[in-house]
């Protein structure tokens, strides 16, 4: 994979400063021989970029799997903050945008989403022992502590939701700076991905992951790959070559298995306009 994103680094950041004029239709761009713009933030295991740029992660395999089985192989990285995902794509800078996004009814009411490409739940990182006994939102509110939460996901929400005071939940870039509030005691628990969480516990000592299961189905959420509703035709093929064999496959299983994604992440049968209703 390495060898086919070399050297895009440089046009990736073009890309972020080129505004809106290549913008249009996907199928527009392709037919004139443009790149399809891959639009993603640096959220290990979903998607993040390697050392020249190439997109990697889970979501980003699944991505790229799919376009080149519908024989689209021209593809630039384009790296952003998380927050910027949805504004770059409805601006024309991406064409699709990965990263681990939920398919969310206030979303949806921006940009459209591919059927799931997989089920997570929420867990929190928290001190080893999680001494504190911090494994639901209900338990974080009752102590009264701080939690931390990447600014722009679903757990800012899902925190406020649970009755958590705004000054209590400390919004963040990203993941790194999650961990780092951890670390050093100014949150006393990090809401993220039950993927994200294993992920940072393996790596850092010290840090211990909750189970998912200990919050209810309400809190698992789908992700999807997320189009510009101009691009309708685009989003139906995508998803056609997602659901013909591939999802779930062999290939598929073990592209991803690097990543920690596993069989029991596999979506249900939870369509995309369900999820857009109900999450």
């Amino acid at each position: 994979m390495k060898s086919k994103f070399l050297g895009t680094v440089f046009s990736a950041t073009l890309a972020l400063t080129a505004g809106s004029a290549l913008a249009g239709p996907l199928e527009d761009r392709i037919a004139a021989g443009e790149p399809i713009r891959l639009g993603f933030a640096a959220a290990a295991p979903w998607a993040h970029p390697g050392e020249n740029g190439e997109p990697l992660g889970f979501v980003n395999v699944i991505t790229l799997d799919v376009l080149e089985k519908m024989g689209h192989t021209n593809i630039e990285p384009v790296v952003t903050d998380w927050a910027g995902l949805i504004p770059s794509l409805m601006a024309g800078r991406v064409d699709v945008i990965t990263g681990g996004m939920y398919i969310l009814g206030e979303r949806c009411a921006n940009i459209d989403f591919s059927e799931p490409i997989g089920q997570f739940g929420v867990a929190f990182i928290v001190p080893e022992g999680n001494p504190q006994g911090l494994d639901t939102y209900d338990a974080i509110r009752d102590a009264g502590v701080t939690v931390a939460a990447v600014a722009g996901y679903a757990n800012v929400a899902q925190a406020q939701e649970a009755g958590i005071a705004d000054d209590k939940i400390m919004q963040l870039p990203g993941i790194t700076e999650v961990l780092a509030a951890v670390k050093s005691g100014r949150a006393a628990a990090g809401a993220i991905t039950s993927l994200e969480a294993l992920d940072l516990s393996k790596k850092n000592e010290g840090i211990d992951a909750t189970d998912q299961n200990a919050l209810p189905k309400e809190f698992f959420n789908w992700v999807g790959i997320g189009f510009h509703p101009e691009d309708d035709e685009f989003r139906a093929a995508f998803n056609a070559a997602l659901q013909d064999g591939y999802l779930g496959s062999d290939a598929m299983m073990q592209g991803v298995e690097e990543f920690d994604y596993a069989a029991f992440n596999l979506p249900d049968d939870t369509s995309a306009e369900w999820a857009c209703a109900n999450r």
